[in-house]
This record gives C-alpha cells, structure tokens and sequence, in this order.
C-alpha cells in the first residue's frame, strides 16, 4: 500500500470547546485513523457512548484526562493510555486545571468529517439539538449509551 500525503489536512476542527486535528483520516482507505485532541479545563464533552464499527485508544501527551471504559475511570497523564473496544461505553472530562492533549487512534477510522458535522449542530446557536446531534452520531455507528 502506497503511504498516504497528510499535508494540509491537519486543519483544526472546532467541536464545542473541543480542537481536533487528523493526522490520518483513516476513511480514504478504511484503515486506521489518528486525529490530535485538544480538551480545555471544564469542557463540555460527548454523552457516554459505543462505537458500533470502531474500536479506539486514546493515548495521553499533556494535562491529565479523565477517561471512563464501561465504568473503569482512570485519570490518564502523560505516558498513559486506555483502550476503549468495539461496543463497549466510554467517555472522557477535563475536571482538572489544565488543557489535556492526547492522541486518538481509531480503527477503522469514523474520520473528519463526524466531526465537522457534530460541529456544524453545536455552532448553529441556541442550546444543541439533540436530535440533530444522536442523529449524526447514529450516522457514524455512534450510539448515545442509556442513562443510568
């Protein structure tokens, strides 16, 4: 397989409060993906939720980020990792004082373009619509997970 140009791709996505920058958007070739995640001291973040098609490892560089896999929260700093399976329900927070910055890999990748669109539903004013939003994450094999 021929390596792929990632040049001028890397443009930052804007999610809310959230900055995500692909390194490989894993779409072109169904394959892996890796995208850089900028998480801000009390941001608001995803619902709890499973990937129907992916599975995906978040992997710390700075700050610390609170990281939950079917109820296994760990507080990761830098150097640490978590494994989040194809199915199983995570999240992730910022409740400390600092930016964390991690690295997301995701196989196969859901790619840029998910978050471009959950952008597109929280940047269009007023409180997000959260219809729009479950739609768009059920669009990606996304699946909000049921309150407790």
């Amino acid at each position: 397989m021929a390596a792929i140009d990632t040049a001028g791709q890397n443009e930052p996505i804007q999610v809310g409060e959230l900055t995500i920058r692909y390194l490989l958007d894993g779409t072109a070739t169904g394959a892996m993906g890796m995208f850089e995640l900028t998480v801000p001291p009390g941001s608001r973040v995803p619902p709890p939720h499973s990937h129907t098609r992916n599975e995906e490892c978040v992997y710390v560089l700075e700050g610390k980020l609170r990281y939950t896999v079917d109820g296994t929260v760990r507080d990761l700093g830098p150097g640490d990792c978590m494994h989040t399976p194809q199915g199983a329900v995570h999240q992730f927070s910022n409740p400390h004082d600092v930016p964390a910055r991690a690295l997301i890999t995701l196989a196969p990748d859901i790619g840029a373009q998910y978050f471009r669109d959950v952008g597109a539903v929280l940047h269009a004013g007023g409180p997000p619509d959260r219809v729009r939003l479950f739609a768009v994450m059920s669009a990606y094999g996304l699946v909000p997970a049921l309150p407790q």
